[in-house]
């Protein structure tokens, strides 16, 4: 049996899914807070919250320690921790992508811009997953996953798709949320 395949095979399907599911993604509902006091991505400077990082003109909300409970997020938040938190922080210390964090990643303000960047990330991190064959699933971590870093990478890959799966979720919910809104 070979594992590597069955594993690209659940995430690429939940991924079709859920692209799917965000085409014509318009920036109203990229940036709709559906409560008070939501976490977005927002022009620097304009962050109602005492934390925000990004490198470039929009900046997402945070705070450490995070509240609690925590704020509601906004499809813009969310998609911003799957394109850096999720995706291309692995991708950059596991596939050689280039370095990022949340403080160095420089953040969409539309919904057109994220979603090429989340088609970026996914395509490198799927790309990755497919490289490392049978034998790359048994090796592993290592340093960049902290304490997970003496476990095998196949564990990392399942992680990642119950990331995927759980905020794809959460998505796709906030969208039913504001389509139900407006009727």
């Amino acid at each position: 049996m070979e594992w590597n395949p069955m594993l690209v095979e659940q995430v690429d399907f939940l991924w079709r899914g859920f692209r799917a599911r965000l085409d014509g993604l318009t920036d109203e509902q990229y940036l709709w807070e559906p409560a008070p006091g939501a976490w977005s991505v927002r022009p620097r400077g304009a962050s109602p919250w005492p934390m925000a990082a990004g490198a470039g003109d929009v900046v997402i909300d945070f705070a450490f320690p995070e509240p609690d409970p925590p704020p509601v997020t906004t499809i813009a938040w969310r998609l911003g921790h799957v394109i850096v938190g999720v995706l291309a922080m692995r991708v950059a210390g596991h596939f050689g992508g280039p370095p990022v964090d949340y403080a160095s990643h420089h953040y969409a303000g539309t919904a057109a811009e994220a979603l090429a960047q989340l088609d970026e990330a996914y395509a490198a991190w799927v790309a990755g997953v497919r490289g490392l064959g049978e034998a790359g699933l048994e090796e592993p971590c290592g340093p960049s996953e902290g304490p997970y870093a003496e476990a095998p990478m196949a564990l990392l890959v399942l992680h990642i798709n119950r990331e995927l799966l759980h905020h794809g979720a959460e998505i796709a919910l906030l969208l039913d949320l504001h389509r139900a809104r407006i009727g």
